[in-house]
């Protein structure tokens, strides 16, 4: 798995990034290139940003102890798993503007580095190691660029 820490691949992320075109086809899955960079934002939105609310209750326990171990865990997604609504993207939106977003958050998590990460909460998940960190972010944008090929 690749190390969103590390800048070689940072790098490699992004050239893949820059692959994609409006006009590229995904190879499974409902969404376009558009919604899918939108799609990847949302979980740096949630890192950053802090707009959307933490989940309580049911829902906080769910995620901490049924979805956390699949999200970052090692293991790849599967194709077709669900989407959490907070993640789907149905306005619309501009190509180079959520392309740009998407590699601004990259760079930033690398120049943050792991130290920042390791034991930082998470928006639905608690406290993450740094390689906890790594595997969520890594996974998740590796899943959908291969979507799209690149």
């Amino acid at each position: 798995m690749q190390n969103i820490f590390n800048l070689t691949d940072t790098n490699e992320l992004i050239k893949r990034i820059n692959n994609l075109t409006p006009n590229t086809q995904p190879q499974w899955g409902k969404m376009n290139v558009v919604q899918m960079l939108a799609h990847c934002n949302v979980t740096y939105e949630m890192i950053f940003e802090n707009n959307f609310p933490k989940p309580t209750g049911i829902k906080k326990l769910i995620l901490k102890y049924i979805i956390k171990n699949i999200v970052v865990g090692e293991k790849p997604y599967k194709k077709g798993i669900p989407t959490a609504p907070q993640f789907i993207i149905t306005d619309s939106r501009e190509f180079e503007v959520e392309k740009n977003r998407l590699i601004h958050y990259i760079n930033k998590v690398q120049q943050l580095g792991e130290n920042f990460f390791d034991g930082k909460e998470s928006h639905s998940f608690g406290k993450l190691t740094k390689q906890q960190w790594n595997n969520m972010l890594g996974k998740h944008l590796n899943h959908h660029l291969a979507q799209f090929g690149v």
